[in-house]
């Protein structure tokens, strides 16, 4: 059997642990999912009256795409706090100990976290449901929309866990992801319109891929209808080529380096 279906099936068995474990406790999930929920009721009731979409634009639906964005971000942040808590508690020396796939580990662990961020953009979605947000593209285009934002989860939940394995400790991955995470998302249209923001950084939030992922999917649910012009900003014009293209980069990237990183921590 290959390297690429072998570390395939050893990841499967990994990533059924993991999902093994999300069952067996719940109370760690029920957080989770609260989060989403509070940031959407945050917004929408608390900050949306003294926030003005672009014109023609319900701000509850202008901003659940900004929701789903930086939720599916934070997300990713369960893959390195996952193994580094793994790490601590000594469960990765005894995988290395075991005739698997040096990558099963990585493999099954940023699989099972999809099955986090389908639970959290399931739970979004009704919430979002509630407060007035609705899906007005077509079915095929809300499809593409939601696993556009699963690939994109997917792809940083990579970089995470590049994080998690150079820095093996649940507190400082949280601290540090929080410090990288927060600019990222909110410097971005997520929560606010491009104009809002000063001239210098405007050109970063058009580049910004968290900016480009949440009109992406804005324009597939059909939340952008009436919104007057643009951004010319090429990652504006085409936010789900340029999602595609960070997505594609990101795994490029850190796939190989995480790795390469894992099996420098077996040699330590």
């Amino acid at each position: 059997m290959n390297t690429f279906a072998t570390a395939l099936l050893d990841g499967h068995v990994v990533a059924k642990r993991n999902v093994i474990k999300i069952i067996r406790v719940p109370d760690v999930l029920v957080w989770v999912l609260m989060s989403p929920i509070m940031f959407v009721l945050l917004f929408a009731y608390v900050f949306g009256g003294a926030i003005t979409p672009p014109d023609g634009v319900n701000y509850r639906e202008f901003l659940i795409g900004g929701i789903f964005a930086q939720t599916v971000v934070f997300g990713a942040t369960f893959t390195g706090a996952g193994l580094a808590e793994d790490m601590s508690k000594g469960i990765i020396d005894r995988f290395r100990s075991l005739p698997m796939s040096r990558a099963a580990v990585l493999v099954g662990r940023t699989a099972s976290d999809v099955i986090y961020n389908v639970l959290t953009i399931a739970i979004m979605s009704l919430t979002g449901l509630v407060v007035g947000w609705r899906i007005r593209g077509s079915i095929t285009d809300a499809v593409l929309a939601y696993l556009l934002l699963l690939l994109f989860a997917y792809a940083f939940s990579w970089v995470m866990a590049y994080v998690g394995l150079l820095v093996p400790s649940v507190e400082v991955i949280n601290n540090a992801s929080f410090m990288v995470i927060m600019p990222l998302t909110f410097i971005s249209n997520a929560f606010v319109p491009l104009e809002f923001f000063p001239t210098v950084l405007q050109r970063v939030v058009e580049w910004n891929p968290v900016s480009a992922v949440t009109q992406a999917v804005r324009e597939l649910f059909g939340n952008t209808a009436g919104a007057g012009p643009m951004s010319q900003a090429w990652p504006m014009q085409h936010p789900v080529a340029y999602t595609l293209l960070w997505i594609a980069l990101i795994l490029a990237v850190f796939v190989p380096l995480s790795v390469r990183q894992y099996k420098r921590s077996a040699l330590r």
